[in-house]
């Protein structure tokens, strides 16, 4: 139910979103919960959650961070190394561990020193995955050190994406974070029958490359995969608003303190948790189409996920004054999260309840 104003829809889930752990999981866990219904967690923790086993463990440690009062469901993913078992995840996926496995090709961002040095070998490991019906969440970059980085996601798609779902066509597969038209296209193409499906981030819908470098290097606005032109934005905006079901949302979310964003090499990743949503409805506004959130939001991944849409609303209200400065977040020990500070004001949000 929607106006001009306002927009109810069913409570959301987020598909793609990074907990991680100890003091840090206990700051950002809130910001998720509270918005969010189900979200689909990262297992790119030190050391990396590479088992079931780990990941109940991990759920279990997500749960006893919840704030009282939250009802909010973590939906696992394990880590694939060139030596992931395949009985374990087939067990892991049954037993209800375990929603999805994670591909990071080795190297290719945060904590992805351990992830797969090539495709093929794990080729025994996908099989059972597609025999079982359990999703592979891809981060889709080649890694080689000569292709040039703004070009990583379409030369992964050419080169690793494409031969893969030849081999292997009924694997559910999730391209998450999309960054450029090549993907965008692609999975527009592809994803018709319901094997193929695309996350996409409110930064990437909201920056363009240029936003990095805006009178100096700018540190927060750095992820991975990295944004790209304009012409890649205005892409990501038109799938993201079109009504198509293949394309849903995951944030990406990503904190790291600001010393570590800060620095001579500084971390990638952006934390939007904070107010993701309203990130969300200030784009499908500004493009026209507010009355397409809901599918995009709410609808589309519980229906590639095969799980229900959830029965409790939110509500998102559109003010005349935008949110103010949006200050650090503390983690227990004191030190600072840096949320997403977008380019233009946002003037979404979400209604108190």
């Amino acid at each position: 139910m929607s106006n001009h104003e306002n927009l109810t829809i069913p409570r959301p889930d987020d598909w793609h979103v990074h907990l991680r752990d100890g003091e840090m999981l206990k700051a950002v866990l809130p910001f998720t919960a509270r918005v969010f219904a189900r979200a689909i967690v990262m297992p790119n923790l030190k050391p990396p959650v590479t088992t079931a086993a780990r990941a109940k463990m991990y759920r279990d440690e997500i749960l006893a961070a919840l704030p009282k009062g939250l009802k909010f469901e973590p939906l696992m993913t394990i880590y694939l190394t060139d030596a992931s078992d395949a009985d374990d995840l087939a067990q892991g996926h049954k037993d209800g561990i375990v929603t999805a496995a994670k591909l990071y090709p080795a190297h290719a961002t945060t904590n992805a020193e351990a992830g797969v040095t090539d495709i093929k070998k794990i080729y025994p490991v996908l099989k059972r995955m597609q025999a079982v019906g359990m999703p592979l969440l891809v981060h889709g970059e080649a890694t080689d050190p000569d292709i040039d980085i703004f070009d990583r996601e379409a030369v992964f798609i050419d080169k690793i994406l494409k031969p893969l779902r030849r081999d292997l066509p009924d694997l559910k597969v999730v391209l998450e974070h999309i960054t450029t038209q090549e993907a965008a296209d692609y999975v527009s193409a592809e994803g018709e029958n319901g094997k193929l499906a695309a996350t996409i981030t409110a930064h990437h819908l909201l920056i363009n490359r240029n936003a990095m470098f805006m009178g100096g290097m700018r540190p927060h606005y750095y992820c991975l995969p990295v944004a790209k032109r304009e012409k890649h934005r205005e892409a990501l905006v038109k799938v993201a608003t079109s009504g198509a079901p293949m394309f849903f949302l995951g944030t990406d979310t990503a904190p790291h303190t600001r010393a570590a964003k800060e620095s001579a090499c500084g971390c990638a990743g952006i934390f939007t948790a904070h107010n993701a949503l309203a990130l969300y409805a200030q784009v499908f506004d500004e493009a026209g189409h507010l009355d397409r959130l809901e599918s995009f939001a709410s609808r589309f991944g519980p229906a590639f996920y095969g799980l229900p849409v959830n029965n409790d609303l939110i509500t998102l209200e559109k003010s005349k004054h935008s949110e103010g400065d949006i200050k650090p977040i503390l983690t227990g020990d004191g030190r600072q999260i840096v949320p997403f500070a977008p380019l233009s004001p946002v003037v979404w949000r979400i209604a108190e309840r």
